[in-house]
């Protein structure tokens, strides 16, 4: 699997007029008295001849909207691009999401050009971050399976220079280079996300954490579908058992000397799911390739978490399993022992995520973390309650809101949802020791109820624990927006690595 190509980034405090580059982008806002344009690298001359022009040209300043014009003779680029920021007020500073997605917007609707300069308003060292972050982000582009005879794709941005006051802050250095290892990590995410099923199943997923964890000091261990059998973890086993590519469980640790806390983190990896022998309807399968979204997330959060050399530990598990109907496919009524010793009733085998979650949950649990943080593709619920662009959280309030505060620092959106008690009941079987669905009515919630039965205690304590479902945004199927490509998002990635830094952070 090759890697998605990264442009070459660089930052300037220089005046943007003697930057060289293709295409020099500029941010026009919406103020309450039209389109405007936001700290201005031109000329005066020139931005109020622009400004004038802006309703002959259909600029409206909203998010998304790109608006090329030919370059203007005082500055060095072909090519002058009006890059949307959004609502604007005087003398207030715009939010570092709002640059992340202007820069990521313009970058990626660039794409073919070769080489952009961002003039936004980027005058601290966190606003020019956020722009390069953004900037990288958008420059993503999957292509691995297309031949040179096929259809053609226009190549990504391959050189971005960010042009801000703070070029001479020796705190941004650090700061960008961050947004390189983030960059780095959501496309990672993305690109296996986009993998197609035929090549991507779980002993190639196994593979390849093996060969993105080789540079990092990083340790990997994968259990085979033996040494699975030996050991009891019938969760993963009962969902792959139907698939003639046998599941894997994989363990990646950073174990760094002097942690400052534990944190575990557990994937749901189905590399396909076709829902088993409770089949899903066929219109709309081929988005679950996407269904292992939560395995690359914590891998390659853990993988930036090593890269960046945070005094954190972390341990990913990744329950892996392709979800098929066969001969050998586990049946619905079917009661399988999971990792641990506790019994499931399949009541529904497209209800898989949770089987094999269930067996990472306690796993992770016996190594006692700190905190123990499970991300999964999990219900089609999650859609219902939240749509497509916003992830849920739940769990333990402490932690929930810690990921959720981390997530607005990231400029990613997750929403609280509560964990109702009376949902456990309808998880009772009369056969196992619970079912794997229960009420169908806040499903979404329901299935978290399940996962934590599964999570263990420290002395009698319950471990912190916080689940997210990314079911709606980990995967776009709808047109690309702000730095965010169709298909395979990262969502989830840039949230984990903020809260290991907002861990770090409260334990000085």
């Amino acid at each position: 699997m090759s890697k998605a190509s990264e442009p070459d980034l660089q930052v300037v405090s220089r005046d943007a007029r003697k930057v060289a580059a293709q295409a020099l982008v500029v941010g026009v806002g919406q103020s309450p008295d039209g389109p405007v344009l936001v700290d201005s690298p031109l000329s005066q001359k020139a931005s109020s001849a622009l400004a004038g022009s802006f309703s002959l040209l259909g600029v409206t300043g909203a998010p998304d909207q790109v608006i090329r014009i030919p370059g203007l003779p005082e500055h060095d680029a072909q090519m002058l691009v009006l890059a949307g920021l959004g609502p604007v007020s005087a003398g207030e500073s715009l939010s570092t999401e709002t640059l992340r997605r202007a820069a990521g917007s313009a970058v990626r609707q660039l794409a073919g050009t070769s080489s952009v300069a961002l003039a936004l308003p980027a005058a601290t060292v966190d606003d020019a971050a956020a722009v390069a972050e953004g900037a990288l982000l958008g420059a993503y582009s999957f292509t691995e399976y297309r031949s040179a005879k096929g259809s053609k794709v226009p190549a990504p941005v391959s050189a971005v220079t960010v042009v801000t006051a703070a070029a001479g802050d020796a705190a941004l250095k650090p700061a960008v280079e961050r947004a390189r290892i983030l960059g780095r990590a959501v496309n990672a995410t993305r690109s296996l996300v986009n993998q197609p099923p035929s090549h991507l199943y779980p002993e190639s997923f196994a593979a390849a954490a093996r060969e993105a964890a080789r540079s990092l000091p990083v340790k990997v261990t994968v259990w085979d579908e033996k040494k699975l059998e030996r050991e009891g973890f019938g969760g993963i086993l009962g969902v792959g058992k139907g698939s003639a590519r046998p599941p894997r469980l994989v363990k990646v640790e950073y174990a760094p000397a002097r942690p400052k806390a534990k944190l575990a983190l557990v994937g749901k990896g189905i590399t396909f799911d076709t829902g088993g022998i409770s089949l899903k309807p066929a219109a709309g399968m081929q988005a679950m390739k996407s269904d292992m979204g939560g395995a690359a997330v914590v891998l390659n959060a853990l993988l930036a978490v090593a890269e960046l050399g945070l005094p954190v530990k972390v341990t990913a598990w990744l329950c892996l399993a392709e979800n098929m109907p066969s001969g050998t496919a586990q049946r619905p009524s079917d009661v399988l022992t999971t990792y641990g010793g506790r019994t499931v009733e399949v009541l529904n085998t497209d209800a898989e995520g949770r089987l094999v979650m269930a067996d990472g949950l306690v796993a992770a649990s016996e190594e006692a973390p700190d905190v123990l943080i499970d991300v999964a593709t999990l219900t089609g619920a999650q859609m219902v309650a939240l749509g497509n662009r916003v992830s849920a959280v739940m769990g333990e309030d402490g932690v929930r809101d810690a990921v959720k505060a981390a997530a607005d620092r990231a400029g990613e959106l997750f929403w609280p949802m509560p964990l109702p008690e009376e949902l456990r009941a309808s998880l009772d079987s009369q056969t196992a020791d619970l079912a794997n669905i229960g009420e169908r009515f806040g499903g979404m919630m329901t299935a978290a109820v399940f996962l934590r039965e599964f999570v263990g205690e420290v002395d009698g304590v319950k471990i912190p624990w916080a689940h997210l479902d990314i079911a709606g945004p980990a995967f776009n199927e709808a047109a690309p927006y702000g730095y965010t490509p169709k298909e395979g998002t990262g969502v989830a990635v840039r949230t984990l690595v903020a809260y290991a830094e907002d861990v770090i952070s409260r334990s000085v």
